[in-house]
This record gives C-alpha cells, structure tokens and sequence, in this order.
C-alpha cells in the first residue's frame, strides 16, 4: 500500500478488525454451513489488513510532495490480478465446453458438476477479468485525464482487494453449492452487501478524483466509467434484493417471483452487458486506440451523443429476452423496439473508433497491439447488429435457448471485451512499468492470431450448431408431430461442441501467453529500471496521453 497517513492507518486497521471480528462471528455461528467457509475468507482477510498495516506504522508518513506524482500501484496490481483470473476462468470455460463433449471428463465430486463450474466460469471472465480490468484502467484512466492524482492510497487498494474478496467468496460459494439461483448465478446475500459497500467506495474514489482535477474538461471515457460504476450500483442492489433464512445462514429467498422476478432479472442481466461489459469497455476504448494510434478521435461529439444514446436506450431493451413469456405483450415490444434503436448509438461508437483509425492504418499492419483493439472495436459493431437482429421476434423464435445465442453472447466477450483488455493492457503495461516496449512484440502477434482464431472457431461453431438446433426443433413431419427429438438435435451438436472446445482452447493458449509477456515485462522492468513507482506530473500529459 506504500506508506499511509496517519488517517489512512486508523481506517484500514478499522476496517482489518471489523473484517476479522465479522469473519469470526460467522465461522462460529455458521458451522457447518457455507457461511461459514466464507466467514473464514473474510477473517483471513482482515488479519492481512492488519498485519500489512501494523508492519508499516511507524514507518514516516508521507508528505505532501506524493501529490506531484500519479499513484499507479493499485493499476499495475489490478493488470496482473485480471490477467490470472483470466486464465482461470478461461480454463474453467474451456474445461466445461470438453465436458460436453466428454461427459466422462467430470470428476466423482459435487464442486466438479457442470452446473456448479458453469457460473464459476462466467463470474471468472466476467467480474474477475473484466472487472478488475475495469478498476484497473479506470484508475489509470482518470488520473491522466484529470492530470492528477487519487486523492488517498487506501481506498483504491480497499476498492480492489475487496472486489476480489468478493469473487472469491462468489466463485467458492458456486463451489460449494450456494447461488441464489438466478440466470445469471448470483452469490449470496451477504456477498451482496459487501460488494455495496466496495462499490459505493469505488463511486465515491471516482467522484472525488473527478473533482480534484487539474484539467477544466471531463474527457469522454470518464463518462463512460462513471456511468459504468454507478449503474452497476443501481443495478445490483435492486437484483441483489433478497430476504435470508437467518442471520447465519447462507440461504436466502428473493423479493421478487414470478414473471416480475424474470423481468428484474433480465432488466438487471441486459443492463449488464450495457454497462458492465459495454460502457466501462468504451470507457477503455476510447482513452487506450486514440493514444495507440496518435490520432485524436474522429468526433468527439459523437462520442457524447452515442454515450447518451446508450445509456437511454439500453435501459429498456432487456424485455427482449422474455419473448413468447407470460411477460406482457407491450412489454416485449417494447425492449424490441428499443433493441433495434439501440444500433444506432452502438455503430456509431464502433465507426468513430474506426474513423479514428484514418491516417494510422499502417500502424494496425505492424502494431499487433493496435490491431487488438481494431479488431474489438469491428466485433463490437458486429456483436451489437446482432443483439438488435435476435431482438426481432421472429428471428427470436428461431434463436432463443439455442447455442446461436451462446455463439453471440461469446462474440461480445471474446472478440469486444477481451480484445480491447488484451490491447489496452498492452499499451498500458509499458507505460506503468516504464519500459519502452512489452518483453516480446512477438508474443503479442502470436497472441493476436491465437485469439482471433479461436474467437471464430468457437463463434462459427456456435452459429452452426443454434441455427441447426432451432430448425430441428421447429420441423414437423406429414403428421403434424416433431420430426426430431430432443436428443437427435443434442447428438447433432457433436461436432460443432468439438469445434467450441478447440476455439476456446486456443483463446486460453493466447491469454496465457499474454500473462507471461506481462510478467516478463515487469520482471525486466525491475531488473533495468529504478524502483520509482510514480511518474510525475508534466505538460504533456493530455487527455489522450
């Protein structure tokens, strides 16, 4: 944490004791049962809090001259973090799609089912690459934007360990068999309020640093963050809403049922991907491709005005994933409509990145790292003309519960999220760790193709495999019956699953080789360079630095 002001100790050894005192009075009250797995978690953690702080508090504290330099650590650990989660979860995700193919592959244990290593996947890639990828830019971001630094060094190590304590405690919880049983698999209650209150310290983080700042103009991709942590918040709470068993228990029921249940669920699970996996990213976009390139954006108002289109269109597009529901009717016309509304500010964004690409384009053919987040921003284009295009009711009937679905949800998270992280990191690295260039240029292009290639095998095998699976589900013979069964549709997808695997196999290969071109490169930097850790202030910082 480097060293803290005396404030700054009193709040993290607070916080380590109420975390201690909190995880012991749940492993006690709670044994035997999940919550207190996780109470143990939370007790482990704040012992470390305070252990980390204890060593450190007599050490000098630090004067006001740490203000002259941007604080960085939380970004460099936060880019590792996301890396290994990456890894993980992507071996998860992997494991499970071979799983399907090789129902034999499964361990004789609960924690190995499909059912339970499915939302371990997703929660991985998600929220534990994708979200700490998130904090970690956003730090990074905001700081160069604003030309100053976090206003204090506690509460971005607080945001960041305890967002990961919170997946931790969510992955083990799916381990363990406690969801609340959602279609996008939730942890338990008490998880919820802890990421309410990491997440309301990330808010408030963003806001003040936001209004310190040394720069009059508040550059689009901090729009784009701040609309990414607070409706997250939003959103969460009110999914999040659940009355449990007892105090010591890791059940809980939700506050919703019903056909109002799915709609809050699908409200919250489409906003998601509008904010958590699309604003935060355009957020990344828009600060790392301009700076990649050496090119300002092509139209900075039309970023403002696709930020806004966004953010009022998303909101009610969610309806559209409970067609042919007991949902009322008006309800699902009404998240189509705003669906096929939606493109418009979706392709607005994906061609003002690429438009920023004019006059750089010799750049794309030899920066692999350019070409990352070329090559997202085109599937962002792609990913969202197909969300809008499987809005439509009829193409609906054919796509719904089908792998078509799996195939687009993977063309988003594979060629848009993963891709703009991948490059971001790739820019970014270099400049926290004070290198000239990443350890392996090379490493970078074998990356580019590993993921490009896997990306759309698993997304052409999807696309295969769903379209089959709808018109074989939908066929009727002279007699008016099915011509297929169910398990003649599952035994057409052998192939196809194969394919997946393969795909997905080689996009782990790739996020394993850009961990360990990150991890050369910080070893390299610590080799050759001073221990410096913060760069100081200076003119040429720029919105787009």
């Amino acid at each position: 944490m480097g060293h803290l002001t005396q404030g700054e100790r009193e709040l993290a050894l607070l916080t380590g004791a109420l975390l201690l005192a909190l995880g012991m009075l749940m492993m006690v009250m709670a044994w035997g049962d999940p919550l207190s797995v996780h109470g143990a978690m939370f007790g482990f953690s704040g012992a470390a809090v305070m252990a980390v702080t204890l060593r450190g508090m007599f050490a000098p504290a630090p004067d006001e001259n740490r203000f002259a330099s941007y604080y960085d650590a939380p970004s460099k650990a936060g880019i590792v973090i996301a890396m290994i989660w990456g890894v993980f979860a992507m071996f998860i995700g992997d494991w499970v799609a071979w799983l399907l193919v090789f129902p034999e592959m499964t361990f004789d244990a609960g924690w190995a089912s499909f059912g339970r290593l499915r939302p371990v996947h997703t929660t991985g890639v998600i929220f534990g690459f994708g979200g700490n990828a998130l904090i970690a830019t956003s730090f990074h971001v905001v700081q160069r934007t604003c030309r100053t630094r976090l206003p204090d060094q506690f509460s971005p190590w607080f945001v960041l360990l305890g967002y990961n304590l919170f997946c931790l405690i969510a992955v083990s919880g799916y381990m363990l068999g406690v969801t609340q049983s959602k279609e996008y698999a939730e942890p338990e209650w008490y998880a919820d309020i802890w990421l309410v209150i990491v997440w309301v310290a990330y808010f408030l983080l963003y806001m003040r640093t936001l209004a310190r700042r040394n720069e009059p103009h508040i550059y689009v991709a901090n729009w784009y963050f701040l609309a990414f942590i607070l409706v997250v918040a939003i959103l969460h709470i009110v999914n999040g809403l659940a009355v449990p068993v007892s105090a010591f228990s890791a059940k809980s029921y939700s506050a919703f049922s019903g056909v109002q249940d799915a709609m809050t669920q699908w409200w919250y699970g489409h906003n998601a991907v509008a904010f958590f996996l699309t604003a935060g990213f355009l957020g990344m976009m828009y600060y790392y491709l301009p700076m990649q390139a050496g090119r300002p954006i092509y139209s900075y108002r039309t970023s403002i005005v696709s930020f806004w289109g966004i953010t009022f269109f998303y909101m009610w597009a969610g309806s559209h994933h409970l067609h042919y529901t007991a949902l009322p009717f008006w309800v699902q016309t009404l998240g189509m409509s705003f669906s096929i509304m939606l493109l418009i500010p979706s392709w607005a964004s994906a061609a003002n990145a690429l438009l920023t690409l004019n006059g750089a384009w010799d750049k794309v053919r030899t920066d692999a790292t350019l070409r990352f987040m070329a090559l997202a921003a085109i599937f962002y284009g792609l990913s969202t003309f197909e969300g809008s295009f499987m809005a439509i009711r009829p193409v609906n009937a054919l796509s719904h519960y089908t792998d078509w679905t799996v195939g687009h949800v993977h063309a988003g998270a594979l060629g848009w999220v993963a891709l703009i992280v991948f490059g971001a990191f790739y820019a970014a690295t270099p400049k926290l760790w004070k290198c000239e260039r990443m350890y392996s240029p090379g490493l970078i292009e074998v990356h580019f193709w590993l993921a490009l290639s896997g990306t759309l095998i698993y997304v052409f095998a999807m696309w295969n495999s769903g379209i089959i699976q709808g018109l074989m589900w939908r066929t009727y013979n002279d007699g008016g019956t099915l011509a297929y069964s169910f398990m003649d549709s599952v035994n057409a997808m052998y192939p196809y699953y194969i394919a997946r695997a393969f795909g997905g196999l080689l996009f782990l290969l790739g996020a394993v080789v850009g961990l360990y071109n990150i991890v050369m490169t910080i070893r390299t930097a610590a080799d050759t360079l001073s221990e410096a850790e913060d760069r100081p202030l200076g003119p040429i910082l720029e919105p787009a630095e």
